[in-house]
């Protein structure tokens, strides 16, 4: 019995953290998998997600081996809305090639991805779950508006360098690339579905179209785990790859996870694995909850007013200066 309650105070302070509000209680990393979640990172805070991967490949056609290794950089920053979030998707890789006759290095960026997601629509806001606190049960009953998902559109641009290895022109372009994301929470928001379709490289010789399924589900306050199925579709290249790994809540701010993915085809057959750290700042995110307070404070009280006026200008001077 005592097991149940814990549990049920845990899912209760859980609930505003999914359901009220872009910003969270603790980190929302979208590593170690692929997708991009529906929702921000909230107003005013960044977040610096990172990870190096060994990857291997072997292609029974062209008769090769390679390996080699690779790290992706993110950066997220909330600014302007609430519902805005700014991004920068870096990935490097090195491999080596083996062939019968020869052998060969490739190094370059694989990805440098700059542009912005919108959330356009949020099922949760403005709505209150009411919590059963008598039933255990009630609570982690299925509900219907579980089926309806948070919607948010990513907009940006692919920037290749000329001489890519990675990219099927030699010469340097760039490129627009759109992504509709999904996501539903079920049970509580213990179980996480998200949904990425891209359109990718659009506009050049050879535009990519693909999908991200992720399932995530936390097994408790730290640990989370998940597993995805990725596809893609072009006639420079088509994959379709499956993931699967964990994730360890270090503090509200940090996050390690691990992962390793494969695909299903020898033209050529993939195996790679990652491991990854996931930090945000969210320290001016804070000051401004403390002013949206001091300001509800301020209208049922006026004579307040100048007093928290006060206090919010010596904050601002000491912060100056320290």
């Amino acid at each position: 019995m005592l097991k149940i309650k814990n549990l049920l105070s845990t899912s209760l302070l859980l609930i505003p953290q999914f359901f009220f509000a872009q910003y969270t209680d603790v980190i929302n990393s979208n590593r170690p998998g692929e997708t991009m979640s529906a929702y921000s990172v909230g107003k005013s805070v960044i977040q610096a997600e990172i990870g190096v991967y060994g990857i291997k490949e072997k292609h029974d056609l062209l008769d090769y081996d390679a390996s080699g290794f690779g790290t992706d950089f993110t950066i997220r920053y909330g600014a302007f809305l609430e519902q805005l979030e700014f991004i920068v998707d870096l990935q490097y890789q090195m491999e080596n090639f083996d062939t019968p006759y020869t052998s060969y290095k490739k190094n370059n960026f694989r990805q440098t991805v700059l542009g912005a997601k919108y959330l356009i629509y949020d099922p949760y806001k403005n709505y209150k779950d009411e919590v059963n606190i008598y039933s255990y049960k009630a609570n982690r009953s299925f509900k219907w508006r579980e089926l309806i998902p948070a919607v948010s559109i990513f907009a940006g641009a692919n920037f290749v360098g000329a001489d890519n290895p990675y990219y099927f022109s030699r010469d340097g372009e760039i490129s627009p690339k759109v992504t509709l994301v999904t996501q539903n929470l079920f049970g509580g928001g213990r179980w996480v579905f998200v949904t990425n379709i891209i359109a990718d490289y659009i506009g050049t010789d050879y535009p990519s179209y693909g999908y991200v399924l992720t399932l995530t589900h936390g097994f408790n306050a730290k640990w989370s785990g998940f597993v995805e199925n990725q596809g893609y579709k072009s006639d420079f290249y088509s994959d379709a790859i499956v993931r699967g790994g964990a994730a360890y809540l270090l503090s509200p701010n940090m996050q390690i996870d691990a992962s390793i993915s494969t695909n299903f085809k020898n033209t050529p057959s993939v195996l790679y694995g990652g491991v990854g750290f996931s930090w945000r700042y969210d320290g001016w995110y804070k000051e401004k909850q403390i002013e949206l307070k001091n300001n509800e404070r301020a209208k049922k009280n006026p004579e307040n007013e100048k007093e928290i006026d006060y206090q919010a200008r010596e904050r601002k001077r000491k912060a100056k200066y320290e």
